[in-house]
């Protein structure tokens, strides 16, 4: 198995005097589980050379504590509501927000239409920030909501950043969970749509988690954050042509290369 790049050296310290192995091994599941939609017991076993029987008392400990939860169908282990909350413990301390404001206040001034800030926890997008249009007929603010990624421009985006094979794992089943009568439906249609993100840079949204309203989203590069986060433009969907979809679309992939240069 191809292990992370930051994998032992992931270090940002001299190694210990005394180590503990066992709370070695676990913080390295965690570490490779930040590098992996899902994990199984094998591939655990293999990545720190241990025993089946090793790794998985290992995962029942984390699972105990809720760092992970297992798949009751496919058994993988995903990342569990306690990793999650440190995660966004974290970054309202790091408060990555308050860096990106600003990049989310010109979006919205230039265009007047309302702009979110998201962040991908598995397959559900989290709306974390966002500045509402002050037009009369606007998309109101989702500031705080969750939606299934598939559903949004956002997810989409997003998920653009996995593998072919990564995305197996997240949506082991054909069909998939909708909000609208537009929605993406299938695994099969999401990789379609998923190909054309990849190829424009960024993600739209025609109705497909609310009737009546559009957007369009664009993802920061993945892997030097401390979460995959994405920004989006919505629109009430009379107010968006095809013509200003490629412009906001190159407006988000511009501003969102100028904010990694100041987040780095």
């Amino acid at each position: 198995m191809k292990k992370p790049a930051l994998d032992p050296a992931r270090a940002h310290s001299p190694a210990p005097q005394y180590p503990i192995d066992s709370v070695d091994k676990a913080l390295r599941v965690l570490l490779l589980l930040g590098d992996r939609p899902e994990l199984r017991m094998t591939e655990v076993a293999e990545y720190l050379e241990v025993a089946s029987s090793t790794a998985h008392r290992l995962l029942a400990m984390l699972q105990y504590h809720g760092f992970i939860r297992q798949d009751p169908r496919t058994k993988a282990y995903r990342p569990g509501t306690s990793l999650t909350a440190v995660a966004f413990s974290v970054m309202q301390r790091f408060d990555v927000r308050e860096t990106l404001r600003p990049f989310l206040e010109e979006i919205k001034n230039e265009f007047a239409e309302t702009v979110h800030l998201a962040i991908l926890d598995g397959t559900t997008v989290r709306f974390i920030d966002a500045f509402e249009s002050t037009r009369a007929v606007r998309v109101a603010s989702r500031l705080g909501q969750a939606m299934p990624a598939n559903c949004t421009s956002t997810g989409k985006a997003l998920l653009a950043e996995f593998s072919t094979e990564d995305l197996h794992r997240m949506y082991p089943d054909e069909q998939l969970e909708t909000l609208t009568v537009n929605s993406v439906g299938t695994r099969s249609e999401l990789k379609r749509e998923i190909e054309r993100v990849r190829r424009r840079g960024y993600a739209t949204s025609n109705e497909e988690s609310e009737d009546g309203v559009a957007s369009i989203a664009a993802a920061f590069p993945a892997g030097n954050l401390p979460a995959r986060l994405a920004i989006n433009v919505s629109v009430p969907v009379g107010r968006l042509s095809r013509v200003e979809v490629r412009h906001v679309g190159q407006r988000l992939k511009e501003t969102i290369a100028q904010a990694v240069l100041l987040l780095h």
